[in-house]
């Protein structure tokens, strides 16, 4: 199991596939931990990336600050990360809070990326993510973990993720209470006391950028999702159907498919961002749809009624 060192943390990772190959960098969401990525791995090694997954200080088994995290710090160890990529071509994506370190990083080192997917992301903390992120913190400090996950979990996915699990939902959440602290998840929580809106900084990102969003995100909605899209020059959105904050666990398939394409078409000259909004297909490997003209796509997707 290898470690970077940044100051005095150490950083877990894993590298897969070949070393010569154009790579992904994947970025944990808040509560998540690197094993998440797995069919991520998988899925895209198959289509001849290299793909690097770690546990951002706080997590899993890289090193837990005693207090404050600095978002800075979790920057620094990215960079660290993509210097042991080599001078292959780098697209660097991640989830909600991942998502906004990569942000960070793309804001930073931009240069250094071929390409940027922010998922289930934002630039912003609005009135609703702030009082939702204060309540997410309270409810960690008098509950724990385990009630912490139990405010996130009917958040973030789908009855129909989360029916076939009910009754044995305690076995699911375990991996979570093994790998997540409780004081390192108050902490990751609190790099948020000091914030400062990245929306005057989203401009000076010029890779090309595929911005993902659940249809029914309501942890981070559209309108989160539209102040990038709007500010990024080589930009579009894509609305996955159906899909809630986390739709990187509940459609791993269909969302390793979209970032192994956007990737492809970078890579050969095909992608044209152009701030278009599109529609993601239901499955792995179906057409996107240009959003239709005339509907507003900070709302739902309109989708033909049927006649009974």
């Amino acid at each position: 199991m290898p470690f970077l060192s940044h100051g005095s943390y150490r950083i877990r990772y894993e590298l897969e596939g070949p070393t010569d190959a154009p790579a992904f960098v994947l970025v944990n969401g808040l509560t998540q931990y690197a094993e998440l990525w797995a069919a991520y791995r998988d899925a895209l090694v198959t289509r001849h990336f290299r793909v690097a997954t770690f546990d951002l200080l706080g997590q899993g088994e890289s090193d837990k600050p005693a207090l404050f995290i600095n978002q800075d710090d979790q920057v620094a160890a990215l960079h660290l990360l993509i210097g042991e990529l080599g001078e292959v071509p780098v697209f660097l994506s991640g989830i909600s809070f991942g998502g906004l370190i990569a942000l960070r990083y793309a804001v930073a080192h931009g240069k250094r990326l071929a390409g940027l997917v922010p998922m289930s992301c934002f630039a912003e903390l609005p009135p609703q993510l702030l009082l939702l992120g204060n309540a997410l913190r309270t409810g960690l400090i008098l509950g724990g973990t385990g009630y912490l996950q139990d405010l996130l979990l009917p958040m973030n996915v789908s009855d129909q993720w989360l029916e076939p699990v009910l009754d044995k939902l305690d076995s699911v959440k375990r991996q979570g209470w093994l790998v997540n602290d409780v004081y390192a998840l108050q902490n990751l929580m609190e790099s948020f006391l000091d914030f400062q809106p990245l929306t005057p900084q989203l401009p000076s990102i010029s890779v090309p950028t595929m911005i993902l969003n659940g249809e029914f995100d309501f942890l981070t909605p559209r309108a989160l999702h539209e102040t990038l899209r709007v500010h990024i020059p080589d930009s579009s959105l894509v609305i996955i159907p159906k899909a809630y904050h986390a739709f990187t666990l509940e459609k791993p398939a269909l969302t390793a498919d979209l970032l192994a394409r956007f990737a492809e078409d970078v890579l050969a000259g095909r992608w044209h961002g152009n701030k278009a909004v599109w529609i993601a297909p239901e499955d792995a490997g179906g057409a996107l749809v240009p959003f239709p003209a005339g509907y507003d796509h900070l709302r739902a997707i309109p989708v033909q009624g049927t006649t009974q």
